[in-house]
């Protein structure tokens, strides 16, 4: 095994372990002393409340590197294939530790936390994930992907004031949700057309003829399969946010 595929495994691993102690300590010791409702919560409520704020982290850790590698790293925005994958690599490999200590704590609260969705999502992006971190392919296109981890920390609050009984009506509720919305599209829809745009332009170059079938495919298929699962959660958001800014609400009878 290579050093840099050695090494990304160990931060794959440290990354599962570091998302794993935060659910089990840290959540529970600061949501309890930052929220005072946090405690009165039932069992279930609070383990999905502690996978919250651990996805809130991961989403702002990984988010903001994206955003850095994506403005200031030169090497993989010249060659978005081959370029040169160091960083990307670190971050796509705290995100594939991520994403195996999530799916393992889908399958242990099931029925609480279960999303067939999530699974897919998360097993379609640790396929294709695997490539860059074992052969360091496709650093732009795998980085380019992560932007979509911005929307999260919004969608996380919604779930936060709804369980703490804070009313939608309220400005915060509205703020955010006004937000969720807008940040939703323009990091999973309105970037659609650019990254493929980025697609197009590589096809059939030499660059692309050297990653052979397979990675092409593990490249391509992913790729449309998460655009088909963030169209249904952008339908999802839009008919919430209709309800909640749009559709007329009754007056009480005097």
């Amino acid at each position: 095994m290579e050093d840099s595929s050695r090494l990304g495994c160990c931060v794959v691993a440290g990354s599962f372990v570091a998302f794993q102690f935060c659910f089990s300590a840290v959540s529970p010791q600061l949501s309890a002393s930052l929220c005072p409702g946090y405690s009165g919560l039932p069992s279930t409520k609070r383990s999905e409340w502690d996978s919250r704020c651990v996805s809130t982290v991961h989403a702002v850790v990984v988010g903001l590197f994206c955003l850095y590698i994506l403005q200031y790293d030169d090497a993989v925005n010249a060659n978005p294939i081959w370029g040169e994958p160091r960083l990307v690599k670190l971050n796509v490999a705290i995100t594939s530790g991520y994403l195996l200590y999530d799916l393992l704590l889908l399958l242990r609260y099931w029925r609480t936390l279960g999303d067939a969705l999530f699974v897919c999502h998360h097993l379609v992006a640790l396929y294709a994930y695997g490539y860059v971190l074992s052969r360091g392919v496709l650093p732009y296109f795998a980085n380019f992907r992560l932007l979509s981890e911005l929307s999260t920390p919004f969608v996380n609050l919604r779930w936060f004031l709804d369980t703490v009984g804070w009313p939608r009506s309220s400005r915060l509720a509205l703020a955010n949700g006004l937000a969720m919305t807008v940040v939703f599209f323009v990091v999973r829809i309105a970037v659609v057309p650019s990254y493929y745009a980025q697609v197009l332009a590589w096809y059939g170059t030499p660059e692309y003829d050297r990653l052979g079938l397979r990675v092409q495919l593990a490249w391509i298929v992913p790729s449309l399969a998460l655009e088909v699962l963030n169209a249904v959660w952008m339908y999802r958001i839009t008919r919430g946010f209709y309800r909640t800014f749009c559709r007329p609400r009754p007056h009480k009878a005097a």
